[in-house]
């Protein structure tokens, strides 16, 4: 399979089109009514800019993981947005996996650990975080599991399309 890795000059280009001056977003969302989705995305935009994940990598799994749903709990019991498992959850430090805040920066720091474990080879990356990275290093990249395999489609999909 081949490998999707960005070049630096995209990655350094979506931050710069993320964080332009995302820092001060959370004081002006006190002050009106900002749509859930609008919080959810920029709960992920500091996360990924403080893991250097691609932002729009990390809304592409909440988005294919959750929908957007705070509340979301997976057949097999992963929660939240990034539909962390409760152990996994737990290792990260994550205390409350419906909490956005935590559960994305959970599901960030987890992401930044299987990219830098697997070379920033998205399709790997993504394979691990669905199938756990004992699949993949058994399969020696995505495991010919459909679900995960599926999986890995659908969020380079959304990737490629908000990139």
């Amino acid at each position: 399979m081949n490998e999707i890795k960005p070049s630096a000059e995209d990655f350094n280009a979506a931050l710069q089109k993320a964080f332009g001056d995302a820092e001060n977003h959370a004081l002006a969302d006190a002050a009106r009514d900002v749509p859930q989705k609008e919080k959810i995305n920029r709960i992920a935009d500091r996360y990924a800019m403080q893991y250097k994940v691609p932002p729009s990598l990390v809304k592409a799994v909440i988005e294919a993981e959750s929908g957007y749903n705070t509340t979301a709990v997976s057949p097999k019991g992963a929660q939240g947005l990034m539909q962390l498992m409760p152990d996994t959850a737990e290792m990260l430090g994550v205390r409350d996996a419906f909490s956005p805040e935590e559960n994305i920066r959970g599901g960030v720091s987890f992401m930044k650990n299987l990219l830098d474990r697997y070379g920033n080879d998205y399709k790997k990356a993504l394979a691990a975080y669905n199938a756990g990275p004992g699949a993949v290093d058994k399969y020696g990249g995505v495991p010919d599991y459909s679900e995960t395999k599926d999986y890995v489609d659908k969020v380079l999909k959304i990737y490629r399309a908000n990139k």
